[in-house]
């Protein structure tokens, strides 16, 4: 069952949520590819592991120790015990983050890369390490003869696809971007953008020339992930998204709920 909204949900923007949810888009994008493009190539889940130093990490439970008391001596020629106050010891570990994405690679060719789809994170739109790895490995990809999709369903962190900023703006307002970058054409930039309003693009998905594109219909994979994941158990549509909506949109939003029987007021 697909869910509410014509296209992306902005309700699984929700941080807690977009783990499961970037892991269902990944399998099930490469579950869709897989039969377009057998038997010469194959669509693999590859994963990288980095570590993102922890920002903020307050336990309950903190380890409480105290020091050894320290011994001074005493202008009298006796000692004197100083003992330093008992420190509050919290142990807060380096956050592992395990990232996955897709390889379609060319068997005809000894398990060549061909091209490399990527579902942006918070992590990969966040200032630090995430985002970091996330644009040493796409300036690795458009250095090389490997075809580059990214896919940004997050509306909040920082602007990350390879296609330039400035190129888009003229577009706005849109809130939900695909870019294709083709190898040996990487100064022409495929562009998919959306609103919450729009239902999400099929978009081409490059091989090596001469082999035609295979289609990846991203709604359809969307609404695979919305319904065998059962969102709809874990969100309550009655308040607004974690991720605020932009603001001319809120209206749109609540009346389209509404339409969906799941606010009250439905007409």
């Amino acid at each position: 069952m697909p869910g509410p909204f014509p296209g992306m949900d902005p309700y699984l923007e929700r941080p807690d949520l977009w783990p499961d949810v970037h892991q269902r888009l990944i399998t099930y994008i490469a579950d869709t590819l897989q039969p377009q493009l057998r038997p010469r190539y194959h669509a693999r889940i590859g994963e990288r592991l980095y570590v993102i130093p922890p920002q903020r990490s307050v336990y309950q439970d903190v380890t409480v120790t105290q020091r050894q008391p320290v011994s001074i001596p005493t202008t009298s020629g006796g000692t004197a015990v100083l003992v330093a106050d008992t420190p509050l010891v919290i142990i807060a570990p380096a956050e592992p983050i395990r990232e996955p994405f897709i390889e379609l690679i060319d068997l005809a060719q000894g398990g060549q890369v061909v091209t490399v789809i990527e579902i942006l994170s918070p992590a990969n739109k966040t200032a630090g390490e995430g985002h970091d790895v996330c644009q040493r490995k796409q300036a690795e990809v458009l250095a090389s003869d490997t075809h580059l999709v990214e896919v940004d369903l997050l509306r909040q962190g920082m602007y990350t696809v390879a296609v330039p900023l400035p190129y888009l703006t003229p577009f706005r307002p849109w809130h939900y971007v695909v870019s294709v970058s083709r190898a040996g054409h990487r100064g022409r930039f495929e562009v998919y953008l959306r609103t919450i309003r729009q239902r999400l693009p099929r978009i081409a998905i490059p091989l090596r020339p001469p082999d035609p594109d295979v289609v990846l219909d991203l709604q359809a994979v969307f609404d695979r992930c919305y319904d065998h994941g059962a969102y709809a158990d874990l969100i309550d549509y009655r308040a607004n998204p974690d991720i605020a909506l932009p603001a001319d949109e809120v209206g749109w939003v609540d009346e389209y709920l509404r339409q969906q029987g799941l606010r009250e007021g439905a007409v």
